[in-house]
């Protein structure tokens, strides 16, 4: 399935937000929408931004921007997070909190899950060296490609467990 990210460069900035739940279908659909609006008239110094933005796995918010045509600035990256902030409390969803972790089961369920009980996970052998995890903090579009998706041995939330 394409996606409008696919219109950006691998090297476009990106910022991807987490919902500490899945998303029902309507709640993706109102974010899709809104978040692809937001990025439409989104601007850096009164000069329009070439963006994107989609949801996936209904979890994942991501915004960017190919910063070849003009570069987000502090004000602009601001007003991202004021409307992921507005959308969040929208829908009743926290796209913020960081120590919430995101991975895949052995039947390829996603499962969002706080860090104390990623740890327990990890203990139990319920998640593995071998369990793929979402990692939140790429920074480019060609990551969200590449590494977005890996095991959680090749990953920072090894550090973690």
């Amino acid at each position: 399935m394409s996606s409008p990210l696919d219109q950006l460069s691998s090297e476009s900035r990106i910022w991807i937000y987490g919902a500490e739940r899945a998303l029902t279908d309507a709640e993706t659909k109102l974010v899709r929408s809104q978040a692809q609006q937001f990025v439409q008239q989104w601007v850096s110094h009164q000069q329009a931004l070439t963006s994107a933005a989609d949801v996936l796995h209904k979890r994942f918010l991501v915004l960017g921007v190919d910063e070849t045509q003009a570069e987000a600035s502090g004000c602009s990256i601001d007003g991202s997070v004021r409307f992921v902030k507005e959308l969040g409390a929208q829908i009743g969803v926290d796209f913020f909190n960081r120590m919430r972790f995101s991975y895949r089961d052995e039947q390829g369920g996603i499962h969002t899950v706080g860090r104390e009980e990623f740890k327990l996970l990890y203990a139990q052998g319920q998640l593995t060296n071998e369990s793929i995890v979402f990692d939140p903090l790429v920074k480019e579009l060609g990551e969200l490609r590449q590494i977005f998706e890996r095991p959680l041995e090749d990953s920072w939330h090894s550090r973690m467990v």
